[in-house]
């Protein structure tokens, strides 16, 4: 783990991160006032992000887990699907980082199927140079420019998900 760590730069400090949850979920919470939200959470990076996210929520909230895998070159899979309805229910989508927008993309085409009252889309970092279709997020946390981040859910070959700050790599 250390090791990893030697060979990056800090970017985005825990403290940094906290304070980011918290305006983002006043902000949510202004837009669903007295409403039920249902928060999707895609698998794995997401986890942290939704854990904070949902404990500074002050609205009622069901959380569901979504794992979708997109390999290059073939078209998105789905390993493991929500068990929740969200027809006529207020959905947000919950991602650490929205990049190229593929998965993101299909989610969201997804879930609208089911006729949700509304969908939204939450993330803690945005990398639009990195976008692939055009997809942007409603709410967040931070922008920032095409680079390559460990750390708070995202990952190195699995690596690297546990840091409480994000990391990227030193040139």
């Amino acid at each position: 783990m250390s090791v990893m760590k030697n060979k990056m730069v800090p970017f985005v400090s825990a403290e940094e991160i906290r304070s980011l949850v918290g305006t983002l979920a006043k902000k949510i919470e202004k837009d669903y006032a007295n409403q039920e939200i249902v928060i999707i959470c895609p698998l794995k990076g997401s986890c942290l992000f939704v854990a904070d996210l949902i404990r500074r929520l002050q609205l009622s909230v069901i959380v569901d887990f979504v794992h979708l895998t997109s390999p290059k070159g073939e078209g998105v899979r789905i390993l493991k699907d929500i068990s929740v309805d969200v027809a006529g229910k207020h959905v947000l989508i919950a991602e650490e980082i929205v990049d190229a927008g593929r998965t993101l993309s299909f989610l969201r085409s997804r879930l609208l199927s089911g006729s949700p009252k509304s969908l939204k889309i939450v993330t803690l970092l945005d990398k639009p140079a990195r976008r692939e279709l055009p997809i942007k997020p409603d709410y967040i946390g931070r922008t920032i420019d095409d680079r390559f981040v460990v750390g708070y859910g995202l990952d190195s070959e699995e690596i690297g998900r546990n840091y409480s700050d994000i990391f990227n790599y030193a040139n």
